[in-house]
């Protein structure tokens, strides 16, 4: 009779409410793919008008501006107003490790290998990285926080992976090139910042993760940017205007402020299979702003993933 008074009831209320917060951060982590599929085109926007260690560094700068301006900005309780570092308080020592690891590979890494890549490679070839990005993010968060996605899951995964793989491999022509290093070590980076971002997500606003990460890096990307704009050209230009504006204010801050929310909801390994449709979101981007040429394969790799999405997030993580 004890075990069964200390038991807690799971009430219609807390169903409602736990598939209502479900469906809230399925939605902010479909709007985070969205913001994603926009970076590749974006990117290749702003190479158009500075090189690939500028528009990197600037990138990184402007959205830590954009991040530091929210962190002053936002209110917090009264007795914590008194702070010395704005109005939110600084994350505890123990996460800034992790927020070390959102910095390297999320700030730094993947738009650094990403943009590197793009210089030779087209957007529908670099959509290989995303592609296997899902299952990589899946993979280290079953090695990091404990996941154990079941058989089910891994098996949707695998083949929504492998059909993202081998559409975009095919529409690059399937030869490596120096390009394939960048991005695959690409793939691996920002996989780690994923899974650690979402794991802080749990412990903190994903707004502020993402935002003190991009805080943390400032020692390294405004003297990055000095010298970047002093040794490349520059050529400013609507297009290269626009794509370094959205890579830094939607890519590197809004994205990923709404992907660590929904991450945080759902579930790495759900959220992460989310990004399956991401390649196919790019390539009609590419055609769209990029005038790439689309093949009929297309709708039918589309379908597949799509299946493939809705069988991960309707199993258990």
């Amino acid at each position: 009779m004890e075990a069964q008074s200390s038991a807690t009831p799971v009430t219609p209320v807390a169903v409602a409410a736990h598939r209502d917060r479900a469906g809230l951060g399925t939605l902010q982590a479909a709007l985070g793919v969205i913001a994603f599929s926009l970076t590749f085109p974006a990117t290749a926007w702003g190479l158009e008008g500075f090189g690939p260690w500028s528009l990197v560094a600037v990138r990184s700068v402007l959205a830590a501006l954009v991040a530091g301006g929210c962190l002053l900005a936002a209110g917090a309780p009264p007795r914590a107003r008194g702070r010395a570092w704005g109005r939110v308080p600084p994350p505890d020592r123990r996460h800034w490790p992790g927020l070390a690891v959102v910095g390297a590979g999320v700030v730094l890494g993947f738009p650094m290998l990403t943009t590197l890549a793009l210089q030779t490679s087209t957007t529908a070839h670099a959509a290989v990285v995303v592609g296997l990005l899902p299952l990589t993010t899946a993979l280290l968060s079953a090695l990091r926080v404990g996941s154990r996605p079941s058989r089910t899951f891994w098996a949707a995964a695998l083949a929504g992976a492998a059909a993202v793989a081998v559409f975009t491999v095919r529409q690059s022509g399937g030869a490596p090139t120096t390009a394939d290093l960048y991005l695959f070590a690409a793939l691996l980076v920002c996989a780690a910042g994923y899974t650690e971002g979402g794991r802080l997500a749990r412990v903190m606003p994903g707004w502020q993760v993402i935002g003190w990460a991009l805080v943390l890096c400032l020692p390294l990307t405004v003297p990055a940017a000095a010298i970047a704009l002093a040794l490349e050209p520059v050529r400013l230009t609507a297009h290269s205007v626009a794509g370094l504006l959205w890579v830094a204010a939607g890519s590197q801050f809004l994205g990923l402020v709404v992907w660590y929310r929904g991450m945080a909801a759902i579930g790495i390994p759900k959220a992460s299979q989310l990004q399956l449709a991401q390649p196919l979101l790019t390539l009609v981007w590419s055609v769209l702003l990029l005038n790439e040429r689309l093949t009929p394969a297309a709708p039918l790799t589309a379908a597949a993933v799509l299946v493939c999405i809705a069988v991960t997030q309707r199993t258990r993580a």
